[in-house]
């Protein structure tokens, strides 16, 4: 259906245990077949007995396949493309925003170049006050003093004879008394008083306007990024009921295109602890293994058990609504493993790489790396300081989001845990990746724990297997 790799494929290459063993420790199986009888009973009955034994049941697979003929895939094509087409729309707008930060982090960017001039214009080195200002009267000749058309200073300098020294008194002059002084011709001498006037008073003005402009496109840029963020939490229902109402993919011999069938795959996950100490106070392990040293060291092991549902459905509409009744065919098997807390944590590593179809995790592969880069970008700005004040611990934009369910990452990626994602390189300590090795067993686990693990994993599968079909006169095959 939508799976790269099966459950059990997925636990034996999580534990070295079940990679040589290639089994789970036991698989007992239930057939329910009732064309007039719901199957959701089936499930929540089920569901809710994991809950009561301490298994606390997480869902790991939820799929469907429509025949193309049935009026249930009509009804929930239509669906996912009404979800589709709204999503499509606001995601338009969530790209117009960014396309205008982006377009104000550049401008911004532009205004801190000039910026630094005018702020070496009060600097105490004299080599650095004098570059400002070449810099800054260049800037005023070509955006300036170029509207005067043949009378700037430019065009005079290479364009009229007798004025070939214009330009270069002009950048030497810093005021009027440094223009009577320079060796020059009484007509070159009068313009190039006027232009340091007008350069003079456009140096004080400037800098105020630019100054100004600046924080207005701060306020501008944070605007934006709000209005990201609402715009990605709008998005995101829509998104996820779309991705959910999509039918997979399946060569299942039980579905054929003018039938009305369906095929639900469901499974179901559960684990349940092993209490050590209370072991140990049974008899069960040596009493040293229960004390605190030892056990600070120890990794944790869990009975689990692995629920997997198919269910061969007739969808029938209810009358006068728009919901399907699903009677039909339920094959339950209930799986044996014991793990630890590294497999366990390998194992949901590969769960999450194995979701290659799912629409999030497409869209945060394909951006991760131009997030980190805009992240960067939007901190320079929204969290800049004057200089003379202490900077706080920073708390960048998408550090914060991963915090504020109205953010546009988390709106349109979910719970990733953007902090660490975003983290600089150099801050991060060496965390153990999910595709590391495990290490096998060491003595104590292969004598006790992973055999008691095991015991208490038969046990509930056993007791849901049993209760299950002691309730229910079914067919069984154990």
């Amino acid at each position: 259906m939508g799976e790269i790799k099966s459950i059990s494929q997925m636990i034996e290459e999580a534990s070295p245990y079940y990679k040589k063993k290639k089994a789970p420790e036991v698989t007992h199986t239930l057939v329910y077949d009732s064309s007039s009888e719901t199957l959701e009973p089936v499930y929540f009955f089920i569901l809710d007995l994991m809950s009561s034994l301490g298994l606390s049941p997480e869902k790991l697979v939820d799929n469907f396949s429509s025949t193309p003929g049935s009026g249930h895939f009509a009804e929930l094509g239509q669906r996912a493309t009404i979800m589709q087409q709204q999503a499509g729309k606001i995601m338009g707008d969530v790209n117009t925003v960014l396309r205008s930060v982006l377009n104000l982090i550049y401008d911004l960017k532009d205004f801190q170049t000039r910026l630094k001039h005018y702020d070496s214009l009060n600097s105490k080195s004299k080599d650095e006050k004098e570059a400002a200002l070449l810099g800054l009267k260049q800037i005023w000749l070509d955006k300036v003093d170029i509207n005067k058309g043949n009378s700037s200073i430019k065009a005079m300098t290479f364009g009229q004879s007798g004025f070939q020294t214009l330009m270069d008194a002009f950048l030497v002059a810093n005021d009027e008394k440094d223009a009577e002084k320079i060796d020059l011709n009484d007509r070159v001498k009068r313009i190039v008083k006027s232009r340091i006037i007008e350069f003079n008073i456009w140096l004080k003005e400037s800098e105020k306007e630019l100054r100004k402009r600046y924080e207005l496109e701060k306020t501008y840029l944070k605007s934006q990024v709000n209005s990201l963020k609402l715009y990605a939490r709008w998005v995101r229902p829509y998104l996820k009921a779309a991705q959910d109402l999509e039918s997979k993919e399946s060569n299942n011999p039980s579905l054929v295109k003018t039938f009305n069938t369906i095929i639900l795959e469901l499974t179901l996950f559960g684990k349940s602890k092993l209490d050590i100490p209370d072991e140990a106070s049974k008899g069960n392990i040596p009493g040293d293994f229960a004390k605190g040293k030892f056990l600070d060291k120890q990794r944790s092991y869990y009975g689990c058990v692995v629920v997997s549902f198919t269910f061969r459905g007739i969808p029938q509409r209810i009358s006068q609504q728009s919901h399907y009744a699903f009677g039909g065919k339920a094959e339950i098997s209930f799986s044996a493993y014991a793990l630890n807390d590294e497999e366990l944590k390998k194992f949901d590593g590969i769960m999450k790489q194995s979701e290659i179809g799912d629409v999030l995790s497409l869209i945060e592969g394909a951006t991760t790396e131009s997030l980190g880069t805009l992240e960067e970008e939007i901190n320079s700005f929204l969290d800049e300081k004057p200089k003379e004040e202490k900077k706080p611990e920073k708390k960048g934009f998408f550090s914060e989001i991963a915090k504020d369910q109205s953010n546009p990452i988390t709106a349109l990626f979910g719970n990733l845990d953007l902090t660490k994602l975003f983290k600089k390189s150099e801050a991060k300590k060496p965390e153990k990746k999910e595709s590391e090795n495990v290490a096998p067993d060491n003595w104590p686990e292969e004598e006790y724990f992973r055999p008691l693990s095991v015991e208490i994993a038969k046990d509930k599968a056993m007791t849901l297997f049993d209760t299950y079909k002691k309730s229910h006169g079914m067919e069984s095959f154990s």
